[in-house]
């Protein structure tokens, strides 16, 4: 796979995941409201995959030694995979039970995170079993600390 349309589909699916579950998990706790995770989906897969887009293209151009066509493959691949991976996660939010979807959206986006965790780590030969933890934990983090934080805004300020 072409160096550019990998740094996208990592870091995109990367992003699409960490950010889109904290999203949902943290609004869901403050607002058990459907529109409202639905909403936030929407909006990460369109500004937070803009975003993303614009800071892998600024990386790219920081480092010197890309040509513009790879900082645009790089620019595309990362809006395309972020923003197709966050929609993946209204699936289940809009054919189930809100809570029900929550849970699994997490076990969809830990899924897809070990996925790409055991490939990295077989590319690279490392140990599989460090990197997929060491990413599954760090997203384990985000769903607590959004989930709790979530929780917190609604009990201060619903």
């Amino acid at each position: 796979m072409k160096h550019t349309i990998k740094t996208g589909l990592s870091f995109g699916l990367t992003s699409g995941i960490i950010t889109t579950l904290g999203l949902m998990v943290g609004l869901h706790a403050g607002t058990q409201s459907r529109l409202v995770v639905i909403g936030g989906v929407l909006t990460i897969a369109i500004a937070d995959a803009f975003s993303d887009a614009l800071g892998i293209h600024v990386s790219e151009e920081s480092e010197s030694k890309h040509s513009e066509y790879e900082i645009w493959e790089a620019t595309l691949s990362t809006f395309f995979f972020k923003f197709i991976f966050a929609l993946t996660f209204l699936v289940p939010v809009l054919f189930l039970e809100l809570q029900t979807a929550i849970y699994v959206s997490i076990i969809w986006g830990l899924l897809l995170l070990c996925i790409l965790s055991f490939t990295l780590a077989k590319e690279q030969n490392t140990s599989v079993a460090r990197v997929v933890a060491e990413h599954l934990i760090i997203a384990l983090v985000v769903i607590f600390i959004t989930h709790n934080t979530g929780e917190w805004i609604s009990v201060t300020f619903g």
